[in-house]
């Protein structure tokens, strides 16, 4: 359960706020003053800190730098009265979450709490990389020991420490947030904030205030100064994902916010430096919406200076298995269960599905088909019942399998004329396809695909012109 800790010395606001908090779902502690706050934290560390900014004895700003000092990556969201902003802002400033003015509204109130409760958690729950999954880790895990992941977890590794903006590219549930996470635990940024911000899910007339601030008058109902997400990360990282989805306008703001490391508020003229680091990610194909005139071909760039690219999970499923270990021990953990185990054809299956959805449909898939077990292994019948039947049986095994076009290329080979050379035309068949798509999930770099092969890039460059390969956006 989410513990939120309430300091103020209000006693009616602070018990109507412990019930409103307690209906929705919380653990609620108080504290009258900034003095009794320390005192609880020494004992318990919550998940939350809601502070006032007028208090008796310890001021607000005061109480909030000891509680920066004792954890520095609890968030703190701070109520202040109209008079007191500027006070609240400067807590904004030093790492705060969020100000909010009394009397608030309680709606946009248990919104912000929400939010704040999630980046905390972002910030302090670790990802761990390439972890067995029978070692039970307890926090998130990036799974996989296929060629592909481990290109990228070697990127991880070389980017993190560095102050470089990322973009991480592709698709839906591949895991590109956990990526996100790790290149931030790893980063010399990992005890300043940590900040999310959703391009799809905020609407557009509210990304900009959300990102970039206001100023009082800038618009109807900017009865004060409110400072933006990027502001309150500083000295940490912003984290904007799909990117891509961002509208046009705001495109320009953020190509300055990567040039110049500065930016303006809305309704405002001064420059303000910001000193924040950038990470990205996308499902979108920017190349195409470049060419659309939907995205900034200057943004592309900036952006791109590192580029980590995620395999869809039909790219890579020889990690399948593994994930499977792992979402089966994590689930039944959660649910207090014991792990029942899965059956050979039931794993056959899944490794012979597509998965749209990658690693995160996966993984609700499981975890369904472990809410409605029985104790006995999860077996086919499971599966399909938890994917809604979209799951189809594997094929049978007779020795080696391959896709339907492969099959049908290589029985009409069979069907012509004899020919003296058709294992070699098969060997440059299937290499052509294995040159090709590893050039497209490396997103046409030569010397990626070279690794990914385990072959030089004089030996992948005599390929292409063997297969007369193009390098586009995608390799035909």
């Amino acid at each position: 359960m989410t513990t939120v800790l309430v300091i103020d010395d209000d006693d009616q606001l602070r018990i109507s706020f412990e019930r409103l908090l307690q209906e929705e779902g919380y653990h609620v502690l108080s504290a009258a003053s900034g003095e009794a706050a320390i005192r609880v934290l020494a004992n318990t560390m919550p998940d939350l800190v809601v502070l006032d900014v007028r208090l008796p004895g310890m001021n607000g700003l005061e109480t909030f730098r000891q509680i920066h000092e004792i954890e520095p990556k609890l968030p703190v969201i701070i109520m202040t009265a109209y008079g007191t902003t500027e006070t609240a802002i400067e807590a904004t400033k030093m790492g705060g979450f969020d100000y909010v003015i009394k009397p608030f509204d309680i709606p946009k109130m248990l919104t912000t709490i929400r939010q704040a409760t999630d980046a905390g958690r972002f910030m302090r729950s670790t990802v761990a990389i390439d972890v067995s999954p029978d070692k039970n880790p307890q926090g998130d895990v990036i799974i996989g020991k296929s060629p592909a992941m481990q290109e990228v977890y070697k990127a991880i590794g070389r980017v993190s420490a560095t102050d470089a903006t990322v973009l991480i590219r592709g698709e839906s549930g591949s895991g590109k947030e956990l990526v996100a996470r790790a290149l931030y635990q790893h980063s010399v940024r990992s005890e300043k904030p940590f900040l999310v911000i959703n391009c799809v899910a905020i609407p557009d007339a509210l990304l900009e205030s959300e990102l970039f601030g206001y100023e009082k008058g800038a618009f109807t109902g900017a009865a004060h100064r409110r400072i933006g997400k990027i502001e309150q990360a500083s000295g940490g990282t912003i984290f904007l994902d799909e990117i891509g989805d961002m509208p046009m306008n705001l495109q320009a703001k953020m190509l300055r916010l990567l040039q110049e490391r500065s930016i303006e508020r809305l309704g405002g003229r001064e420059t303000i430096p910001v000193d924040v680091r950038i990470i990205a990610a996308t499902n979108r194909d920017l190349e195409v919406l470049i060419t659309k005139g939907q995205f900034r071909e200057d943004l592309y760039y900036r952006l791109k200076v590192i580029t980590i690219w995620l395999p869809a999970l039909r790219e890579r499923v020889s990690d399948i298995a593994l994930l499977v270990d792992y979402f089966l021990n994590r689930f039944s953990r959660l649910l207090g269960i014991d792990n029942p185990g899965i059956t050979r054809d039931a794993v056959a299956m899944l490794t012979s599905n597509p998965w749209p959805g990658n690693v995160r449909e996966l993984g609700n898939t499981l975890q369904k088909a472990l809410i409605f077990n029985r104790g006995a292994p999860l077996t086919i019948s499971d599966i399909a019942q938890a994917a809604g039947n979209e799951i189809k049986p594997a094929p049978p095994f007779n020795g080696g399998t391959c896709d339907d076009a492969v099959r049908s290329w290589f029985h009409t080979q069979l069907s012509g004329s004899p020919s003296d050379n058709l294992f070699e035309n098969c060997m440059d068949y299937f290499g052509s396809l294995m040159v090709a798509e590893a050039l497209n999930i490396t997103g046409g770099n030569r010397s990626q695909a070279a690794k990914l092969l385990g072959v030089s890039r004089p030996t992948l460059h005599a390929k292409i012109d063997k297969y007369n390969l193009k390098i586009r956006t995608s390799v035909r």
